[in-house]
């Protein structure tokens, strides 16, 4: 999604610069091209021999230096970047933003690129100064700008030994940032319930019955739906994939177990336009859970599990749903892939169905890509190669929803 975006970099004076390096090596494995602008004060956090060698470029910190490419570098590489980022953003770069001073490399740039291009701010500084009522004033004033987001900082542990607010966010969180900030919003106003990972079924107080789903794909798909403006909830069961939300707009509810995220869903979908069931729910969960742990019996060899059925949500939304809404499925098959899929888009009322195959090598659980067939309730059929869960489900979208 950031193959051949120009993105301008700007660093300031906190301890947290050190993770910049991290961030512009990320964004050039991701194929976009990055320049750096910093204040002086940051060079003593992160050295301008490193900003160089991970971004292959030189490094634009004197307004007055000799060896800037050109005369006015704070004009040309605004007009140069597709995006910026400013991160870490001190109490004293956020103060300067949201009056207009630009007294350095870095400010300066800032100033001639906010009216024009998207910017991410992430703040960074202790806890004690994030409070501040200036700060906080112009984080405000910062935030109401059309071109501006803001990236909350994060709590925890503080470079000077205490815990707080202030951190600032970590790298896969400020890339994520700026794929938000790259995306058309062509989902503004939408609200999209998603459903992601397996669920568990309980035996007993240490056992359950599950699958390996991770969420991978449905995390993949909040991510894709959030960065066009659309507001997700996404109901997650067991899960070990991470969810990215820079911006708040993604809320999650938990629900384990399959009669779990039938309510939240239940509970859910009338306030949705859309719906991507991707979750592996349990089709089965035992009869009954036994309050202690089954022990083995001496000489023992078998043991019954008395299974019921779970509660069918893709076919209880498909009957409630409106005229206006959207149903998404998702099959996992392992034989007769097209017919089964075929007859559960008919049979749950679904308005597509996302196929694949366990058959497929490289597709299925606890990998990062995918093969699907997206077949429509109107006959039409689309088969995506295998590619990364990202991809496809920027594809998802794509045939979907454009």
């Amino acid at each position: 999604m950031l193959t051949g975006k120009h993105i301008l970099v700007g660093i300031s004076g906190g301890i947290a610069a050190y993770k910049i390096p991290e961030l512009i090596r990320s964004l050039v494995k991701a194929g976009a091209e990055e320049r750096v602008a910093t204040t002086q004060n940051a060079l003593q956090f992160v050295t301008e021999l490193t900003l160089q060698t991970v971004s292959g470029c030189s490094v634009y910190s004197d307004v007055f230096a000799a060896i800037n490419a050109h005369a006015t570098e704070h004009i040309s590489l605004p007009e140069w970047a597709d995006a910026m980022i400013v991160a870490p953003a001190t109490a004293n770069v956020l103060c300067k933003m949201a009056n207009g001073i630009a007294d350095d490399a870095l400010t300066t740039t800032i100033c001639s690129c906010v009216a024009r291009k998207p910017i991410i701010v992430a703040p960074a500084m202790n806890d004690k100064m994030w409070e501040n009522p200036a700060v906080q004033k112009a984080v405000e004033t910062i935030r109401a700008w059309e071109h501006i987001r803001v990236v909350e900082p994060d709590e925890g542990l503080l470079a000077c030994g205490t815990s707080g607010k202030g951190r600032m966010a970590e790298v896969e969180v400020l890339q994520e940032a700026l794929e938000y900030a790259l995306t058309p919003q062509t989902m503004c106003g939408q609200h999209v319930l998603i459903t992601a990972g397996g669920t568990q079924e309980k035996i007993d107080p240490v056992r359950f019955i599950s699958n390996y789903s991770t969420g991978k794909m449905g995390f993949a798909l909040a991510h894709a739906c959030a960065r066009r403006g659309a507001e997700v909830t996404i109901v997650c069961g067991a899960v070990s994939a991470k969810l990215l939300n820079p911006f708040g707009t993604i809320h999650r509810i938990d629900a384990l177990s399959a009669q779990a995220m039938y309510e939240a869903c239940m509970n859910e979908w009338p306030k949705q336009d859309i719906a991507i069931l991707c979750a592996a729910v349990a089709d089965f969960t035992p009869a009954t859970e036994a309050a202690e742990k089954i022990k083995k019996q001496e000489g023992q060899t078998t043991y019954d599990l008395h299974l019921t059925t779970t509660p069918d949500i893709a076919k209880a939304l498909g009957e409630t749903k409106r005229a206006n809404q959207q149903l998404i499925g998702f099959a996992l098959e392992t034989e007769h892939e097209k017919e089964n899929a075929l007859r559960k888009l008919e049979r749950k009322h679904l308005d597509a169905i996302i196929l694949n195959s366990l058959r497929d090598k490289g597709a299925g659980f606890s990998v990062d890509t995918n093969i699907v067939t997206i077949l429509q309730s109107d006959g039409s059929i689309t088969a995506l190669p295998l590619q990364s869960k990202a991809l496809i489900s920027e594809e998802i979208l794509r045939v979907l929803f454009s």
